[in-house]
Parts: C-alpha cells; structure tokens; sequence
C-alpha cells in the first residue's frame, strides 16, 4: 500500500473513532507548523497500525487505555475513552478495564483514569449520547 493510500486509509478510520469534528480540529485545520505531525499521526497511527488486520477497534481500544492510563496522558486517556464506547466497549467492559488498569499500572494511574472515565461519561450523559440503558448491567455484585 502506498503511503497516500495509508493516509486515507488513516483518515477514515481516524474519522471514525474519533469523529470528524475532532479529525477537523485537528487535521484539516492544522497550520504549517503542526500539519507535518498530524500528517504523520494520520498515516502511520491510523493507517497503518489501526488499519492493519490483526485487531479489531475493541482490542485497539483495550490496548489505547491501559498504555494511556499507564503512560500518564490524560486528554489522550479521555479522547480514547469516549472512542471505546464508540468503538463497542461496553461500559461493564470498561469498568473492568479500570480495575486492571488500577492493578497493573498502580493506584494512583486507576483512580485518575477512573476520575477521567467519570467525565467522559458526565458529559456523554448530559450530551445524550448515553442512556439509562447503557447503565443497567453495571450493578453492585457483577
């Protein structure tokens, strides 16, 4: 595949997890000094690592969190998140993700990313984009 076709490829895939305001924000509205960097991120994080095969967008998105959470990267950790439940993660799935985030990465990494996930979800809550439903497997004993 040639690198034009890796970044389609990644501007697609880019758009889809993330949406295309945030792909805007960021890639169509870069300036001459921060094009070449989202240019890159584009073609070789999108296209190329995301657009290769052997994962699906769950697993990217498992992997996304815990070495966000662990590498100490807050907005990537949220940006991230929200895309996990766009990407299928369920919020029962993601609460698991905390807790071995808070195993293996330490204490201190689980409860910021949990204090992280808690906005994430404030604000797709007050955006609508969760429902009542979204919450009902999570109950106290699962």
């Amino acid at each position: 595949m040639a690198s034009n076709d890796h970044f389609e490829l990644g501007r697609k895939i880019r758009t889809d997890v993330l949406g295309s305001k945030r792909v805007k924000e960021l890639l169509d509205n870069a300036d001459d000094f921060n094009r070449p960097l989202q240019e890159l991120v584009t073609e070789y994080c999108w296209g190329k690592c995301w657009g290769s095969e052997g994962l699906d967008r769950k697993q990217r998105s498992l992997l996304n969190l815990g070495m966000l959470a662990v590498l100490n990267r807050p907005s990537e950790f949220s940006l991230h998140f929200e895309a996990a439940i766009g990407n299928g993660l369920t919020l029962k799935e993601l609460r698991d993700v905390l807790i071995q985030i808070t195993i293996y990465c330490g204490v201190p990494a689980g409860i910021e990313a949990q204090r992280l996930a808690n906005t994430v979800i404030a604000n797709l809550r007050e955006a609508g984009d969760l429902r009542e439903a979204d919450f009902q497997d999570l109950s106290i004993g699962d």
